[in-house]
């Protein structure tokens, strides 16, 4: 029997659960999570969601089936159309103009996890791209699902970070989620363990550079290459 995504979470036990369980999310669900860290975040975000985008016009350029150029171009319309869109109403409501947005200089960890992700797609095929992403595309509604099981979570308006919870265990989400994991698990099934190995180093070092935007944002470090 082939490989699946869980066997990648597997693989880097301590490391996923570190990511999924970190302060920064813990203190987003007990409502105690500095404003000055969210509004941090949110910002970093916004550039990310931008290199996200250009990743997945970079899984189009890698796609060799229809299927998987439709599917990059979902995701692509989906990031530029809606999900820009609703983070900028969010930060908006957050006290974050556009205008700030476009001026915003990157912090070196996101610096660091998005040239990342693309550096990994372009020296390698599209499962090494996808793997990259899956922390952040799969482990966001891990989390939201993981925060709702807490007893220590607090939902609705006495946590002011309520709807980013909303968002991720969003029906549209959790379905985009799904879908992903499907598309993984079907390639997983096919690779060997040689190329299981590649693919575990990738989801790792994705996964430690998602620990680094947690972290990021609790801390209120790194600001931008200037500092």
């Amino acid at each position: 029997m082939g490989y699946r995504f869980t066997d990648l979470t597997n693989a880097c036990h301590d490391d996923w659960r570190a990511y999924m369980e970190h302060g920064f999310v813990r203190q987003l669900g007990n409502a105690t999570l500095p404003e000055a860290s969210f509004r941090h975040y949110l910002k970093q975000d916004y550039l990310f969601l931008i290199h996200f985008a250009r990743a997945y016009a970079l899984a189009a350029y890698k796609s060799s089936t229809l299927a998987d150029l439709r599917q990059a171009h979902e995701g692509l319309k989906a990031i530029v159309d809606v999900e820009l869109g609703l983070h900028v109403g969010f930060c908006q409501e957050w006290g974050i103009s556009e205008q700030e947005l476009a001026e915003l200089p990157e912090a070196r960890a996101t610096l660091a996890y998005t040239r990342y992700v693309l550096d990994t797609g372009n020296r390698g095929d599209l499962l090494d791209l996808h793997v990259a992403l899956a922390p952040c595309l799969v482990g966001y509604g891990e989390i939201a699902n993981w925060l709702n099981a807490q007893s220590t979570t607090i939902r609705g308006a006495q946590n002011p970070f309520d709807a980013w919870i909303a968002m991720y265990e969003s029906e549209e989400f959790q379905a985009a989620m799904q879908s992903e994991l499907e598309w993984l698990n079907a390639r997983l099934a096919d690779v060997t363990p040689a190329r299981f190995a590649e693919l575990s180093k990738i989801f790792r070092d994705a996964t430690r550079l998602e620990i680094d935007f947690w972290q990021m944002g609790l801390d209120l470090i790194d600001h931008d290459l200037t500092n």
